[in-house]
């Protein structure tokens, strides 16, 4: 058993690459990103390079899964944001695009995909609790998620051109835990709150822990299709704990965001901000009875898991 894994360096991968190393079917894992990741293992071989320019058809000999997680989340730079924004679409479009041929070309079994929530957008419409086959319209200027819709969209051609390929997307709503996004850690965990038009607004996220077992479930089972991973049980936004408001909206953080993003990179890049005013929860039920998955913590255990760590470490 072979497995290509991209993004081998990144936060989802630091939690998904030693479980698949102690796995006991012991599978050889090649890593693929810009940097090597920090850990050795007799079964583990890293490349790094840029997912643009590798030669896929010599990486994909004799791989039998793609687990397809090197992605572009936050903007690689300062400055305009026509400059980053092209870089970012390249790596994560055109990239993307061409390993999905290669694999197609190399006659891989499947090809595994960490998409995310995100290419439903946060919209007033949404209803609670969306399932697989509900539309998906990214928010406008949101990068992450225009970029993550683009992808899927290519798999949906690549699935009929090519159905021999068990294509599976695991959308993945935002994961907290150790090795998260810090960006992602900090939101769920920060002091300050923003002034939301409706505080009882539901949230949902997911623990890294139940990431990884719904990507390990998904490769055992050489699954195919479309499957919401989350954490059960919302909360409303007003029952995270924080000590201060600041007395601005998330549309009001936005425009703000907007003029001093070519200055910093502390709130990440425009449009993921207005999401905070709408749902985003997804319905699971697809991954628990085709995957046999289900997630161990609920939301509200995960938020603490982690604000507990995040006192440990201070």
């Amino acid at each position: 058993m072979r497995i290509l894994l991209t993004g081998a360096a990144g936060h989802t991968a630091r939690a998904l690459l030693p479980a698949l190393l102690q796995h006991p079917s012991q599978p050889r894992i090649l890593a693929v990103d810009i940097r090597s990741p920090d850990l050795h293992h007799p079964h583990l071989e890293s490349r790094t390079a840029d997912l643009r320019f590798l030669p896929w058809m010599e990486l994909l000999e004799k791989v039998d899964t793609v687990i397809h997680l090197a992605f572009i989340v936050l903007s690689p730079g300062l400055g305009p944001e026509k400059r980053w924004r092209a870089e970012m679409a390249a790596v994560n479009r055109q990239g993307t695009l061409r390993l999905l041929r290669a694999a197609a070309r190399a006659g891989v079994r499947q090809f595994l995909y960490g998409s995310s929530v995100s290419v439903y957008g946060a919209w007033p419409d949404n209803p609670l609790g969306m399932e697989e086959s509900h539309p998906l319209r990214p928010v406008p200027g949101f990068a992450y998620g225009e970029d993550k819709t683009a992808v899927e969209r290519c798999m949906d051609a690549l699935e009929v051109l090519h159905p021999q390929i068990a294509l599976c997307r695991l959308r993945l709503h935002a994961i907290v835990g150790p090795d998260a996004q810090p960006l992602v850690n900090q939101i769920a965990t920060s002091p300050w709150s923003l002034r939301l038009p409706n505080p009882a607004l539901p949230i949902q996220c997911v623990h890294q822990d139940d990431a990884v077992s719904a990507f390990l479930g998904a490769w055992e089972q050489e699954a195919s299709g479309i499957f919401n991973i989350a954490a059960d049980s919302p909360v409303p936004w007003s029952a995270i704990p924080r000590k201060w408001q600041i007395p601005l909206s998330p549309g009001q953080v936005h425009h703000l965001h907007r003029v001093i993003r070519p200055l910093t990179r502390i709130l990440g890049d425009p449009g993921w901000l207005p999401g905070l005013q709408y749902p985003l929860i997804v319905d699971t039920r697809r991954a628990k009875i085709h995957l046999g998955w289900k997630a161990r913590y609920s939301v509200a255990e995960a938020i603490e898991s982690v604000r507990e760590r995040s006192s440990r470490d201070r």
